[in-house]
Order: C-alpha cells, then structure tokens, then sequence
C-alpha cells in the first residue's frame, strides 16, 4: 500500500488529500475531528494522483462544477459504503435528513447508524456529507465542524458572500 498526500488551499481552510495507491481516498480539513497524525498521510507528492482531483475542487469553489467525477477508494464497512453512495446522490444545493436517507437504503429505522455512517465519510465534500442535516432541518454534526457546513451549504444554494473567509 503507498500512501502520498498534498495539501491544497480552499475558501474553507487548507485541504490535505490523500491518496492509497495512487487513488483519493482522504480529504481532511484543517482542524477536523477524528483527523488523523500527520505522520500517517505518506510522503508529500505535488504531482502524483492530485491534479485532476485539484481541478475539480477549484473548480467546484469556483461555481463551475456541480457534481465531482473522480475515482475514489474509499475503504469502509458494506454499510457505510451504501451510506456513502447515498450521499452521492445527494443534488448540489440539496439536504436530506438522516432519516431520508436510511428510508432510501430500505430501512426507515436506521437514522443514527446512518449518522454514524456519515461521519465516518473518509473524503468530505466530494462525497458531500455537509448536505445532510436533522429532520427538523437543524445542522446537526459535521467533521470540519458546524461553521464550515453552514457555509458550504450556503455556498452551494448560491449565497456565497455568506460562505466565503
């Protein structure tokens, strides 16, 4: 397994993407929970994997692209995977509840697994966790903390002057 990272500057604080061979597998916000040493991201790589991964973040920063395309290796339980696919699904600008999205993977019960699920999501934005909130449609929880979802969602509901530093 190799394991390479950069780090790349965003309107919401510096991004460190990582990559298990050769495939994104990690973004990490400066300051986010459960955010791992650094010593565990692999040596640094400029190039590497990251160049089509950097053109479409600047790219959604930049108003210009809704709905990422990229490879991903995303390493997780069965259930979170179907999680993770479920947020994909998600449309830019969009919420759903916890509760929505257990309903969608068939299981109307399954809210707070479906939170454990979301937050467990390795590469945040690009699989947009930031677009799921509370049934009452409070912004509950969220790895790069709560500001930071707020501003995303904003940002994508084309209200950016709330969004950006």
């Amino acid at each position: 397994m190799h394991i390479t990272h950069t780090v790349i500057d965003s309107p919401y604080g510096p991004l460190t993407l990582v990559a298990t061979d050769g495939v994104l597998s990690h973004l990490y916000m400066e300051g986010q929970r459960h955010r791992p040493p650094q010593e565990t991201f692999g040596e640094r790589d400029e190039d590497g994997p990251f160049p089509e991964v950097i053109r479409q973040l600047e790219a959604y920063f930049a108003c210009e692209l809704t709905e990422f395309k990229l490879d991903l290796n995303l390493q997780g339980t069965p259930f979170q995977q179907c999680v993770w696919h479920q947020l994909q699904q998600i449309p830019y600008g969009e919420t759903r509840s916890y509760g929505e999205l257990a309903e969608a993977l068939g299981n109307p019960n399954a809210s707070r697994a479906v939170g454990l699920a979301n937050g467990k999501n390795p590469v945040g934005i690009i699989v947009p966790c930031h677009r799921v909130i509370g049934a009452n449609g409070s912004l509950t929880g969220y790895g790069g903390g709560l500001d930071r979802k707020q501003r995303l969602l904003a940002f994508e509901r084309g209200k950016s002057e709330d969004a950006l530093f």
